[in-house]
């Protein structure tokens, strides 16, 4: 019989490292989808391929922007039989404020439901100026929620820099962090709250449970380079978004968002994926 010891120190030192440990395998175990407003262009040509190709690459989901309200049933119906045959999911929808009014929720509704869509994210907003006007776009938000819901959506937000600009002394996002149900989720673009000078972490760690997905764009002060740089290649403190989005935000998926960079879209797709897994967050 083979006997082993396991002095007090050896259980206190394992039971403190448990939640770091429980941390990285959440964290790793969060799913790398795209936005598919990062391979726009391939998308017009050829929605099909360019859907195939990303599977190809590894990426466990997507997001479709706008363009998707424009496709019939059959032909969400069409999208959805090949992502079940490539075994990756729609996580969400980014869409126009438009698509949130009362003539066109239910649209939203039907084809996010074909399509296996958790979220009706909107995209943005043009809201009268002041702190009134996103008032009224949180209203807009919660009252969508309401008639999602019943079908088992849910609506969220995504930001911009004009979120985390100040109006008055008062960010946008946090009036609509405020004034929206705790079910909406806040949709973290990570490329634009830097460039708007705001901290990603901070913002994530004062809204818990609410960062429920993350836009891994990132960003560069550099020579007027912006958005034009590969995941890894910015500012962003990715190691330390990803510790706050998983332990504390409620991260559910992760989506790579590029606006363009020194490659061409589908390449640069393949070259994100990769860096995300090189580090190994």
């Amino acid at each position: 019989m083979i006997t082993t010891t396991f002095s007090r120190r050896c259980f206190l030192a394992f039971t403190a490292v448990m939640p770091w440990a429980w941390r990285v395998r959440a964290a790793t175990a969060i799913p790398m989808g795209i936005e598919m407003y990062s391979v726009r262009e391939e998308l017009k040509k050829d929605p099909q391929g360019t859907v195939r190709a990303i599977a190809e690459m590894g990426y466990q989901g997507l997001e479709f922007f706008a363009p998707y309200f424009e496709w019939s049933q059959a032909q969400a119906k069409e999208m959805k039989k090949l992502l079940d045959d490539l075994g990756i999911r729609c996580f969400s929808t980014h869409n126009s404020a438009e698509y949130f009014k009362k003539e066109n929720i239910q649209k939203a509704i039907d084809l996010n439901l074909i399509l296996g869509s958790k979220y009706v994210v909107m995209a943005y907003s043009q809201p009268k100026p002041g702190p009134d006007g996103w008032k009224e776009t949180a209203e807009a938000l919660n009252s969508a929620a309401e008639t999602l819901e019943p079908a088992g959506l849910k609506a969220g937000y995504h930001n911009h820099q004009l979120e985390f600009t100040s109006v008055g002394g008062v960010r946008p996002m946090e009036i609509l962090a405020k004034n929206t149900k705790p079910t909406v989720m806040l949709q973290l673009d990570v490329g634009t709250c830097l460039e708007a000078g705001a901290d990603p972490v901070a913002w994530i760690r004062a809204n818990p449970g609410r960062i429920r997905s993350v836009h891994c764009k990132d960003w560069s002060p550099e020579g007027g380079i912006g958005y034009a740089v590969l995941f890894g290649e910015g500012k962003a403190d990715w190691k330390g978004i990803f510790a706050a989005a998983s332990s504390v935000g409620g991260a559910e998926y992760y989506l790579i968002e590029q606006e363009g960079s020194r490659y061409s879209e589908l390449e640069t797709a393949k070259k994100c994926l990769e860096a995300y897994r090189a580090k190994q967050f």
